[in-house]
């Protein structure tokens, strides 16, 4: 198997303000184009597991199966065990990986998924590669990824206009491709799969309560988390602009006719027989 070789820092972090997103994550809200393929019995790999609420959700799916959640932050997958726990699974474990070097025999699961992880790697080509290998002929690799130019808002704000420029700037720098949605179906190609299926989901925050925990994970992101150091740090914005973007978060949330719609590409990638 070939050595880890992932270049790009993970622009988000853990800090709470992520988590909250995470945490919210559901296999229904996060993974329904794949959902229809499951089976009772079948062996799944979560890349990028976080902590573990999609994976959790898959074991729970597929009873007679198994399900690994893989992560390449350590301190993330006591989470992810808690989760499990919680919910009394038996048919899931958690591992450290790195996507671009995958521990594991060739043909070994039925499906393999990832969701928000692609624009985050040095090399997606590469780590849909990886992805291919470990999947057993006529299984499955699912992936979805956010697209950050396609999100789209209303009203209009210049202060918003201002963080999707500097989010994608700063990801960008640290290595990763912050429009990965609209390039999946590209890069499993350019990996040698040739049966894909493409697709598109969305999440739409509009409800009061809806756009209030959007906007202020985003707005606590911004001038909290790890995006926030490396956004000063990287010399892309200084503490006070960070701290105006945060505010432009806020007053669009407290926007009774305030609307967010988030756009993800999605694939389904059949491994040959």
């Amino acid at each position: 198997m070939p050595e880890a070789r992932e270049s790009a820092v993970y622009t988000h972090g853990h800090h709470e303000s992520v988590l909250r997103s995470h945490t919210w994550r559901t296999a229904e809200n996060s993974a329904g184009y794949l959902l229809g393929a499951l089976k009772p019995h079948l062996r799944i790999l979560d890349i990028g597991c976080g902590p573990g609420t999609i994976t959790a959700d898959l074991a729970g799916l597929v009873p007679d199966g198994h399900v690994t959640g893989l992560d390449r932050e350590p301190g993330i997958l006591g989470r992810a065990r808690a989760v499990a726990e919680e919910r009394g699974l038996t048919n899931v474990a958690f591992t450290v990986g790195d996507v671009h070097a995958l521990d594991f025999p060739d043909d070994t699961f039925c499906v393999v998924h990832a969701h928000q992880v692609l624009q985050h790697v040095g090399d997606p080509v590469a780590a849909l590669r990886e992805m291919r290998r470990v999947t057993r002929p006529g299984g499955v690799v699912a992936v979805r990824d956010a697209d950050y130019a396609a999100m789209t808002w209303y009203p209009a704000s210049p202060g918003m206009d201002r963080w999707l420029d500097l989010y994608r700037r700063v990801a960008r720098a640290n290595g990763g491709e912050p429009d990965a949605g609209r390039r999946l179906r590209s890069w499993a190609l350019a990996a040698g799969f040739t049966d894909v299926t493409a697709t598109s989901g969305t999440w739409t925050f509009a409800t009061d309560q809806e756009r209030a925990w959007w906007s202020g994970l985003w707005a606590d992101r911004t001038v909290a988390s790890s995006y926030a150091g490396r956004a000063v740090e990287g010399g892309h914005a200084t503490r006070e602009q960070v701290r105006e973007v945060a505010g432009a978060w806020r007053e669009w949330g407290a926007r009774a006719d305030g609307w967010f719609c988030v756009l993800h590409g999605e694939i389904l990638c059949r491994k040959e027989v």
